[in-house]
């Protein structure tokens, strides 16, 4: 498996820190900040992960996400889903859309780069 991972994240200095953080770590880091379309940057880059926040302008984390999943191309594809929004109901919506793992921000550096590597070996 390659080492490419694609940020979806509207927020500048988020976007920012996790690339700086995964691209330390030997990645190569892509972001791209709009719902409206985003799966179809994912298809186009061809990521080995997905970071995707659950609010994005245009679009929600969990539309995008219920079509990569419905598209047989993306349908297995690593996803963390970001969220400032924690509550349990946040959780099963992620669940439901197929997100792969789930994260609250904020977020430690150390979380990002665990849940990052545990994705990719699994």
């Amino acid at each position: 498996m390659g080492r490419n991972i694609l940020v979806i994240e509207d927020e500048p200095n988020i976007s920012e820190a996790i690339g700086f953080i995964l691209s330390r770590d030997g990645w190569r880091v892509a972001t791209h900040a709009n719902g409206v379309d985003a799966a179809d940057a994912v298809r186009s880059r061809r990521p080995d992960l997905v970071i995707l926040d659950v609010m994005l302008p245009g679009r929600s984390g969990y539309d995008i996400l219920k079509e990569l999943r419905a598209d047989a191309g993306t349908a297995d594809l690593p996803v963390l889903m970001l969220t400032a929004r924690g509550q349990a109901k946040d959780r099963e919506m992620a669940a439901t859309a197929g997100a792969s793992r789930f994260m609250t921000k904020p977020f430690s550096n150390a979380e990002v780069l665990e849940a990052v590597r545990d994705l990719v070996r699994e």
